[in-house]
């Protein structure tokens, strides 16, 4: 297996078209960490991903005759824009199936580099099968995004880059993984010609479809994936990369959505460069193996994998940034709503920076606070502020890992509810395009009242949605069957602490 990939890589003739990236050293991240950070920019690319060297590479192996066919993929993003200039160059027919929900940006650098947009679907899953329904119906090669010999061989270049690059040795490399083409590409190079470099895999904590299939020892689909590392949102690891990476890979780290965010922060404070989610869980995944483990001293190298990101989504990213840094924390607190209570609470916290603070008066006894602020250490700093506020009699929750109050009760804290009664509040992730609300409304019983909306857009395909539903006595069991027709993927949230202090009744 391994030296049929070698000779692949080795042959891969993609470079009037891949650019050989350059590899950054990232001096702020080294001098925080105790180690020499390096981070191979993909997000140069003409695609801004390394997605093309995939792409391209399969598409040179079409014979004359299925060159004549014409090719088809289905992609969100970066895999499109490779197969659609990948095509261009080699004067390939090239149909690409987009999600209906793919950002517009996208769409038009897909349409830009000479392919046939087609939009089908909510997400991937749904748009990969028209595409196989199409490519057997029109009879175009279908080219997969990850699960192909020549496509990892074409990833696999980056690894064969990064032995010439870099001479010193290297402690680990981390990848990030979502259908594992990248990763197994890289991997079997470097395992051959430097079989001492640690390979790991970073994935997301939304869809670590590979962590699940080590565990299992096959492959398996996930029940559900997260859509904020976008690029990497992918339910079952893919059969070849799989088949590779079991033998290869050294380890697998998970990350938050948070670590992302902060390892975003990181490339742009040391490259200028701004990842998009998928770009930087290499990084975020670094940073935790590295704390975890202790390493000092050592060399550690990532993968800027792509750079196609949302600008509305750099809100969000800016936002949660520091919470995975572990530098921000958020605590709600009940004080006394008699004058100067709010003074009080806050001289206790004069010696940390506040980012938020939240004070809404509940009754004539007390009243509710939200605070978030800034601290030094994420352990004994966020340990101390909440035992000297425990100290002077106040109630305490931590809510900084708390998702309903990080998303949507510090955009809309208001006071308790009066008078709402039989209340069930609920997460939903919405596909973001025209009907989904009403979609939505539409499922909804006429008898049932939403007592709660609140609506986030998180700069990418789908928006973050918490709903109050109050429904009568006696049609709790209609709940489930609503909740299967309308489909959305969704969390209760009713014993959640930031909707009892925060938002109930």
């Amino acid at each position: 297996m391994i030296s049929r990939y070698i000779k692949m890589i080795l042959n891969a003739k993609v470079y009037d078209l891949v650019q050989e990236t350059p590899v950054h050293p990232m001096h702020f991240l080294s001098k925080n960490l105790g180690n020499r950070i390096l981070v191979k920019r993909e997000d140069l690319q003409s695609v801004f991903s390394f997605k093309i060297r995939g792409a391209y590479n399969r598409m040179l192996h079409l014979s004359a005759s299925e060159r004549s066919r014409g090719v088809i993929a289905a992609s969100a993003g970066n895999h499109a824009q490779g197969v659609a200039l990948a095509a261009s160059r080699l004067g390939i027919h090239a149909q690409i199936v987009m999600p209906v929900t793919t950002p517009l940006i996208k769409v038009q650098s897909v349409r830009e580099r000479g392919g046939n947009v087609v939009l089908h679907g909510d997400n991937f899953d749904q748009a990969c099968a028209h595409a196989l329904a199409l490519a057997k119906r029109e009879n175009f090669v279908f080219i997969h995004p990850y699960d192909d010999p020549a496509v990892i061989a074409g990833q696999g270049t980056i690894g064969l880059e990064l032995t010439r690059q870099i001479s010193e040795p290297i402690e680990a490399v981390f990848i990030p993984v979502g259908g594992g083409g990248l990763a197994a590409g890289i991997a079997v190079y470097l395992k051959y010609v430097r079989p001492e470099i640690k390979i790991i895999g970073v994935e997301s904590d939304s869809s670590a479809c590979l962590q699940a299939a080590l565990k299992a020892g096959r492959r398996v689909t996930l029940p559900r994936v997260g859509i904020f590392a976008d690029g990497v949102a992918v339910a079952t690891i893919g059969k070849e990369p799989f088949r590779v990476l079991q033998s290869l890979i050294d380890d697998v780290v998970v990350v938050s959505n948070d670590e992302i965010c902060a390892a975003i922060k990181d490339l742009f404070e040391d490259t200028r460069s701004i990842a998009e989610p998928a770009g930087a869980l290499g990084l975020a995944g670094l940073k935790k193996y590295a704390q975890h483990h202790g390493l000092k001293g050592k060399t550690l190298l990532t993968i800027e994998s792509g750079a196609n990101v949302n600008f509305g989504r750099l809100r969000y990213v800016s936002q949660r940034a520091e919470f995975g840094e572990g530098r921000e924390i958020l605590l709600a607190a009940t004080i006394s709503s008699s004058p100067g209570s709010l003074m009080a609470f806050c001289q206790l916290l004069h010696k940390h920076n506040v980012t938020e603070l939240n004070y809404r008066y509940s009754s004539a006894e007390a009243a509710q606070i939200l605070v978030g602020l800034e601290i030094r250490s994420s352990g004994g700093d966020r340990l101390g502020i909440i035992s000297a506020l425990q100290r002077h009699g106040y109630a305490v929750h931590d809510l900084t890992d708390n998702e309903l109050a990080k998303e949507h009760v510090c955009s809309m804290i208001g006071g308790q509810a009066t008078g709402v009664d039989n209340e069930h509040l609920y997460r939903f992730i919405f596909p973001e395009k025209s009907g989904a609300l009403m979609r939505f409304l539409a499922a909804m019983p006429k008898r049932w009242n939403i007592s709660l909306f609140n609506y986030r857009n998180q700069g990418s395909a789908y928006a973050s949605v918490c709903v109050g539903l109050q429904i009568p006595r006696g049609e709790q069991k209609h709940l489930k069957k609503f909740l299967a027709k309308v489909n959305y993927p969704s969390v209760a949230e009713n014993d959640n602490p930031a909707y009892k202090l925060f938002l109930r009744g």
